[in-house]
């Protein structure tokens, strides 16, 4: 009698779109035509859209969902496209994608790959590996997650655990 194969590792796209849905993030394969901020995604009234033909990069569809869980949810479904430039949601946008990808067992570094954050995946990497985690006071300050010195308080593990995934 043979042993069974191991059943195959789940891509890095199969994991974050499950991931994404389980939280309640509505995401869905679809075309996506024309330019856009990040290859092969778009937002559409709150919808995750992907081109799995046209992505470069699954880590970016966390970091695109980051943005849409990090703001208010009565904002959340009216996004269309443009996710806004507010700088604080773009630190909260990258600290709930590491945690998402610690979450769900992904290395930093498809995330924070070698193509975004104008070259500075690296030093993204080095400093949430190293526990400097840019855009978690914001994420605390949103009831989202706590710090090793507040999360004792509140009987949660603290960040990368998140208390919520998505903002009220």
């Amino acid at each position: 009698m043979s042993a069974a194969a191991p059943a195959p590792e789940l891509s890095p796209l199969t994991r974050i779109v499950a991931f994404l849905r389980d939280i309640g993030l509505e995401v869905r394969p679809g075309a996506v035509v024309g330019k856009t901020f990040l290859p092969g995604i778009e937002i559409m009234d709150g919808v995750l859209v992907y081109d799995e033909a046209k992505l470069l990069y699954p880590g970016d569809l966390l970091h695109d969902a980051g943005h849409l869980a990090v703001m208010p949810a009565a904002r959340r479904a009216t996004i269309h496209i443009d996710v806004g430039n507010d700088g604080a949601e773009e630190l909260m946008a990258i600290a709930w994608s590491y945690a998402a990808a610690v979450k769900i067992g992904l290395p930093p570094a498809v995330v924070f790959h070698e193509g975004g954050y104008k070259g500075g995946g690296q030093s993204l990497i080095e400093a949430f590996t190293g526990g400097a985690y840019p855009g978690l006071p914001m994420l605390q300050w949103c009831g989202l997650a706590a710090d090793a010195q507040r999360a004792p308080a509140l009987g949660v593990p603290p960040y990368p655990h998140m208390i919520r995934w998505l903002r009220a």
